[in-house]
């Protein structure tokens, strides 16, 4: 996963957006948190394969990377939610950018099947 100091941040925005998103999962949470907090286990049920070590790691890493907030909840049972930070919420239009480029290459793979 992407952890940097001051040293390790690469110079070029492309190699250092690829490094922070690089867990597999990243992106797919990230559109997850788009309309709001988010607890764990329904993020769990909505990621289809994901295990919950897997999801709490890359929630971990998306917290320490500054894309996402953790909020705790003082109550029994604990109650935790995740959602998009200030810079998290610069990323939608990004995603916004993967969906239509997503869906334009399923069209072509279904064109090209035909």
């Amino acid at each position: 996963m992407a952890t940097f100091t001051k040293h390790t941040i690469p110079d070029c925005p492309y190699v250092t957006t690829q490094k922070v998103l690089s867990g597999k999962w990243s992106i797919i949470i990230l559109h997850l948190l788009e309309d709001g907090d988010v607890r764990f286990n329904e993020l769990h049920r909505q990621i289809e394969g994901i295990s919950q070590a897997t999801l709490t790691k890359q929630l971990r890493q998306l917290e320490e990377d500054g894309l996402i907030t953790r909020k705790v909840y003082p109550q029994v049972p604990p109650k935790v939610e995740y959602n998009l930070s200030d810079l998290g919420k610069e990323f939608t239009s990004v995603l916004d950018q993967i969906n239509i480029f997503g869906q334009k290459y399923i069209e072509f793979v279904k064109e090209k099947e035909n």
